[in-house]
């Protein structure tokens, strides 16, 4: 009975096909969020899928009804083996975006768990279904070779993240004494680079925002009208202009966060940003100047234009048209307040004089910014347990660059967040031909084993 033994127990999952079995028959239930037909299968997946697994290892389920209009059910899983253990919160989430079958490469199917090469490809191999069978089967791992875990496991699945997360925070609060414990231990996105053990401590906040301008009841002919009347395109495209400078770098103020503190700035000075084959190269010049890659991403704020539509694209005519409208998107850090996003955007653009621009917040895209200290006790903790297995020092950043709902975890259920992901930045999630990497994946299993088995040595752990 030995932490090797754990770590080679995992090993042998993979290699003997345990883990693309499991992770086969997850894909192949098109858990869809987006898609309101697919309701039967997002219980199906924790139901009939999830909960047996659990049970099967000793965890006491519960199925969550969600209080929300929209959004599937939550699984609740613990396994209390001694109250005055450490307990362990985990998180995960079993829905995944719209399968968008017909834009797959040929030879691919999103609900198929396809292999080719080093990738396995398949609709949530990578967004999250890959990411918590590799956390489960770490767990059943260390139990087997120990015959008990030596801690207090109470794992979450949810099943409406990928449109939000609705009815999460009110089942948290709901249940707030159920999931009460010492520390969040969850995986999803991806590492700073294939091949370096990654930790984020938070996530970015999100704000997706409509802007628009509205000048008049219909389109006019430009040879009777051109020079007379003002353009709504032309107009918006010089508003969006003022928000950022033209290589990227923020324009309004309260959008430039001032917690680009010296423990941030000394986590990422070893920190790479590598997408890995296949993946985007950094534009140099691009972004806030003065800043390193990683402190652009993971440290200040970035804002995107997702989409911008005037007149007719597809068939333009001979008119000016009499709306104009861009989608656009502010990632920001703790530092920024969210309250005064869509408000300092406004005064901004009147500023400058474009008040006909006009602001409003998206329905879709809204998650809090969240950052534990990465001098925090269980940072420090979880380095030095993923450094033992694989040898290296895992890289280890302030907060993931992308957006979660952490702060249901950190600010509901007052936990030190710690995550450990096992994805990679060009998975293609959310995209199609979205993929796991076989190393990576194999590579985790090691890892989390290795973590789970030292979750129960109760005397290397951080005091609760």
């Amino acid at each position: 009975m030995s932490r090797e033994q754990a770590i080679q127990r995992a090993e042998r999952y993979f290699d003997e096909g345990g883990f693309e079995a499991d992770l086969a028959r997850r894909v192949a239930i098109p858990t869809e969020s987006q898609n309101p037909e697919r309701a039967e299968s997002l219980r199906r997946y924790l139901c009939s899928e999830l909960q047996p697994n659990f049970e099967r290892i000793g965890f006491r389920c519960r199925v969550l009804e969600n209080p929300a209009a929209i959004g599937g059910p939550l699984l609740l899983a613990e396994r209390i083996e001694d109250p005055a253990l450490v307990t362990v919160f985990s998180y995960g989430h079993g829905d995944v975006i719209r399968g968008q079958e017909t834009q797959w490469r040929a030879g691919l199917d999103p609900w198929a768990l396809t292999r080719e090469g080093d990738r396995l490809y398949g609709r949530g191999t990578a967004d999250n279904k890959g990411q918590h069978t590799i956390n489960l089967a770490a767990v059943e791992a260390a139990l087997a070779t120990r015959g008990r875990l030596g801690f207090n496991l109470k794992v979450l699945i949810e099943t409406g993240e990928e449109i939000g997360s609705p009815g999460l925070r009110e089942i948290c609060a709901q249940h707030r004494e159920a999931m009460k414990a010492d520390v969040l231990i969850a995986s999803d996105g991806p590492r700073l680079s294939p091949g370096r053990p990654t930790i984020f401590l938070g996530s970015r906040g999100a704000l997706n925002m409509d802007l628009v301008v509205d000048l008049r009841a219909g389109g006019h002919h430009s040879g009777n009208w051109g020079g007379l009347l003002a353009n709504p395109g032309i107009i918006l495209a010089h508003g969006l202009a003022t928000i950022t400078g033209p290589k990227g770098e923020i324009g309004v103020p309260e959008w430039r966060p001032q917690s680009l503190t010296p423990s941030v700035r000394a986590a990422l000075a070893d920190c790479v940003v590598d997408g890995g084959a296949g993946g985007p190269q950094v534009d140099a010049g691009w972004g806030e100047p003065g800043l390193t890659p990683a402190e652009r991403v993971f440290g200040w704020s970035s804002f995107e234009v997702l989409a911008f539509s005037c007149g007719n694209p597809d068939k333009p005519v001979n008119a000016i048209p009499p709306r104009a409208s861009a989608h656009v998107q502010l990632r920001y850090v703790v530092g920024v307040d969210p309250a005064e996003i869509v408000p300092a955007l406004q005064r901004h653009l009147e500023r400058h004089g474009f008040g006909m621009v006009k602001v409003s917040a998206a329905r879709d895209g809204f998650f809090a910014a969240t950052r534990l200290d990465p001098e925090h006790p269980w940072v420090r903790w979880a380095a030095e347990s993923l450094r033992r297995t694989s040898g290296q020092k895992p890289a280890i950043l302030p907060n993931l660059g992308g957006s979660l709902p952490n702060d249901i975890f950190a600010e509901g259920l007052g936990l030190p967040t710690v995550w450990v992901p096992h994805s990679y930045a060009s998975c293609s999630q959310h995209a199609p031909n979205e993929h796991l990497l076989a190393p990576v994946a194999r590579d985790a299993l090691r890892l989390m084993a290795g973590l789970m088995w030292d979750l129960g040595e109760a005397a290397a752990l951080p005091p609760a």
